[in-house]
């Protein structure tokens, strides 16, 4: 049975300050050896590029596929440090199942292959979503407003406004890199729009 991370942060490649997934990791007692797939819902930098520690090692001792939208591949390999993983990529496309519980799921308009993958524990969903959700102080009560760095903002919006209405009324749970700490949380409807509700 694969142990799966969904996406692996952008290491030590844009800030000092970032780069301490293994650390994190190690604080809740898992060890990085023992992740044999990871997913990944986009090619951007801070999402992929925690494959690499800051000296260069790749990060997952023990990682046997990567999986990515077939989308995102070209966009992926497009980065020579990065090239090195070619054989581990595994695309797939939304509604692949990448194993018993766990789903691909499209998430268009932020950049190509956007995928999210939605974890059924048979009590709750989890719906892992990238990065459907940037400034989420503005964007749950306002899911209309678009981000600069979205490569579509008109697909984008759309996938917000749906995925945000679905999320509130099957009391999905939302896991989104840009939500701020803990990064976990419900959806709610709420006269302005709707509200983010982190997890206690």
């Amino acid at each position: 049975m694969d142990r799966v991370l969904i996406d692996c942060g952008a290491g030590a490649s844009w800030d000092p300050s970032m780069g301490h997934l293994a650390e994190a990791m190690a604080e809740a007692g898992i060890d990085t050896s023992s992740i044999t797939m990871i997913a990944l819902t986009h090619a951007h930098g801070d999402h992929v590029n925690g494959l690499l520690m800051p000296d260069g090692r790749r990060a997952f001792n023990g990682l046997r596929k990567i999986v990515i939208g077939a989308d995102a591949v070209e966009e992926f390999l497009a980065e020579p440090v990065l090239e090195q993983f070619r054989s581990l990529l595994a695309p797939v496309n939304g509604g692949d199942r990448l194993a018993d519980h766990l789903l691909a799921v499209d998430i268009p308009g932020h950049a190509r292959g956007h995928m999210g993958y939605l974890l059924n524990t048979d009590e709750d969903d989890v719906l892992f979503c990238g990065d459907l959700i940037h400034v989420p102080v503005a964007q749950f009560a306002r899911p209309e407003l678009t981000w600069a760095y979205d490569d579509d903002e008109a697909v984008a919006r759309a996938t917000r406004i749906r995925l945000l209405r679905d999320a509130a009324n099957a009391q999905t749970w939302l896991a989104g890199t840009h939500l701020g700490r803990p990064g976990i949380g419900r959806v709610v409807e709420d006269a302005k729009g709707y509200a983010f509700i982190p997890v206690a």
